[in-house]
């Protein structure tokens, strides 16, 4: 049974998921290479231009598809069973874009403009909040990039690290604290300004092909529209609300558990040992961590979908949901997880040669356990919540 059948709602859905299908097989197809020689995936970002595939998230009055979070969920998640790496970064850039159209934090002239330059021109985008001394953003550190008043506008100096696509980014959404202050706004850079540099320090052996490499902000000179959001003047609409966006990193993480099971699948039937009368999966306990894998998986995208649809309608309970939002990352995420090293003990020694996608899922999933929201603070917020605090 296909594995999307039963989350298909429309005939709008059945279109973009067929699309999201066709590049995630073509990507899927230079996973290998681009993993194997540590560069960045230049290839899928212009067939996902070509594709329309980074205007989804813009509203429909200035010529996007203003994607459902349930849309969004869906399509990154088969994006990632191609290659994650490709999925989780452009999942950065929809999903800040979906946060900028529910919540229309800036003055709307700029946002359109911006609109105009992703449709048109196919311009990319991510938010550059995380540096090496505060870490993630998510645990309240402000951050040391500075950013100074002057007659023409501000001056930016700092560094971001994390910066997901960052050789490819047209802008970034930088956050910046106020000389002199305590108080932080985030400022729209554009890449190709005097000063603005990327450093390559991704060297990691997990979701290579992100290339979350530094972004480099050297007396940056902006003008006094360049700064979109700040902290104390109440800009946002949705400031109360969550960020349910940030549900494209579960929908990544179980988009790769999808793909391994996949090749779990595929080679217990294949696999036929002259020890056995036929392939592996006529073998008892062969059978059993395919119906795990199974279990785990439904129970991971129940709970992935049926939030994301709540996000979608129930919008008066979004202000109560952030707790419902955290625990779909810290379930989907562990469930992933467990569902590759299962499928990797299906698979068994063969799984760990280079040529063998698996050893990639497995280094891939295990860096959603550092994504945000981290396990600790689920944890934390949930027994929180519980005591009334």
């Amino acid at each position: 049974m296909d594995l999307y059948e039963s989350y298909i709602q429309n005939d709008r859905q059945r279109k973009l998921l067929e699309s999201t299908g066709k590049l995630a097989d073509v990507f899927s197809s230079r996973a290998e290479k681009f993993d194997r020689e540590d560069t960045f995936p230049f290839e899928n970002f212009s067939d996902l231009k070509k594709a329309g595939y980074v205007a989804l998230t813009v509203p429909e009055e200035y010529g996007g598809d203003e994607l459902s979070l349930y849309e969004l969920v869906m399509l990154q998640e088969r994006l990632a069973t191609g290659d994650a790496a490709t999925a989780l970064s452009i999942g950065w850039h929809l999903g800040s874009l979906m946060e900028l159209s529910e919540g229309r934090p800036w003055k709307e002239e700029t946002f359109k403009s911006l609109c105009k330059r992703i449709v048109e021109n196919k311009v990319l985008i991510n938010r550059a909040a995380t540096e090496p001394a505060t870490g993630s953003p998510t645990r309240g550190g402000i951050p040391e990039t500075n950013a100074v008043k002057t007659e023409k506008g501000w001056v930016l100096n700092g560094r971001k690290s994390f910066t997901s696509m960052a050789k490819a980014l047209d802008y970034s959404l930088v956050s910046a604290r106020f000389e002199g202050k305590a108080e932080k706004g985030f400022f729209l850079v554009d890449h190709s300004l005097e000063g603005v540099s990327i450093e390559e320090t991704w060297d990691t052996i997990a979701m290579k092909g992100t290339g979350s490499d530094d972004l480099v902000l050297e007396d940056v000179a902006l003008p006094s529209s360049a700064l979109v959001e700040r902290d104390s003047d109440g800009h946002n609409r949705g400031e109360a609300l969550p960020k349910a966006w940030l549900l494209h990193i579960p929908a990544c993480y179980i988009g790769i558990a999808i793909a391994a099971r996949n090749e779990a699948i595929r080679f217990s039937k294949e696999y036929s040992p002259n020890s056995l009368p036929g392939p592996i999966k006529d073998v008892p306990e062969v059978q059993r961590k395919i119906g795990e894998i199974e279990l785990e998986l439904f129970k991971a995208r129940q709970v992935l979908y049926s939030v994301a649809d709540k996000w979608d309608n129930e919008p008066e309970k979004r202000a109560l949901m952030a707790a419902e939002l955290a625990s779909v990352k810290h379930i989907v995420a562990n469930s992933a997880f467990h569902i590759v090293d299962t499928a990797m003990r299906i698979v068994g020694a063969r799984s760990l040669f280079r040529s063998n996608p698996m050893q990639r899922y497995y280094r891939d999933v295990r860096a959603g356990l550092h994504n945000p929201p981290m396990d600790d603070m689920v944890i934390s917020m949930l027994a929180r919540q519980a005591l009334g605090e």
